[in-house]
């Protein structure tokens, strides 16, 4: 049975599904966060832009993304293979709790959540827009339950082992690649959950840190 904890999350991770950049771009949400921000460390040169955070329905937020690279695109004329990408999705640690109404239970965030986030946010920006509109939905349904059975299963067979660096420790992390792209999720420090996806972006050298001015991703 589905909580409300992950209603949410799915509800939230489907209302970003081909919102435009220029809607999606606000710094004021990720600023009232009381956890800290990830995303690549200093090693990476590239652009950086916000995406969107995720709220809880009495307004505290939960979890949001940044990205780097080339902003994905599902343009008819853009091929996958062009795009390159990592987006970054920090999940607050949070326990079991009650809703905002006093009515059910939120579960707790866990490694499986940012895994959940990470890979409904690939398949998002890489699904096949070539596709029959009748069947474009129903395929979204499908990889998107997959998605979720998969994060519920970080110890199956679709996940390897990676390590990489957390603001220059090592840390490890679950790694799956699909035709879409790659999907990693894994724990940081000061109780936040990292999740993470990308195209043409090998994931073997990446390196996270905590942001230190989530502004500069404020396009």
């Amino acid at each position: 049975m589905e909580t409300t904890g992950r209603l949410g999350v799915r509800g939230v991770a489907a209302a970003t599904q081909g919102v435009p950049a220029e809607a999606r771009r606000s710094v004021d949400g990720y600023l009232m966060a009381d956890f800290p921000w990830y995303g690549l460390d200093e090693a990476f040169t590239g652009p950086r832009w916000l995406m969107q955070v995720g709220t809880a329905a009495d307004g505290i937020v939960e979890y949001g993304s940044t990205g780097h690279g080339e902003e994905p695109s599902l343009r008819v004329e853009t091929e996958m293979d062009q795009q390159r990408f990592t987006v970054v999705v920090t999940v607050a640690g949070r326990p079991v709790r009650d809703s905002a109404d006093g009515t059910g239970k939120l579960e707790a965030t866990s490694v499986s959540s940012a895994a959940w986030l990470a890979g409904s946010g690939l398949l998002s920006c890489t699904w096949p827009t070539r596709m029959e509109r009748a069947l474009r939905q129903d395929w979204l349904d499908q990889q998107t339950a997959l998605a979720w059975e998969l994060a519920d299963d970080l110890a199956g067979e679709a996940w390897s082992g990676l390590s990489l660096p957390v603001d220059g420790v090592p840390a490890d992390f679950h790694y799956r690649e699909s035709e879409y792209g790659w999907v990693l999720a894994g724990s940081a420090g000061q109780n936040v959950h990292i999740g993470a996806y990308g195209r043409g972006m090998s994931a073997y050298g990446l390196g996270f840190a905590v942001v230190k001015d989530i502004t500069r991703y404020d396009a």
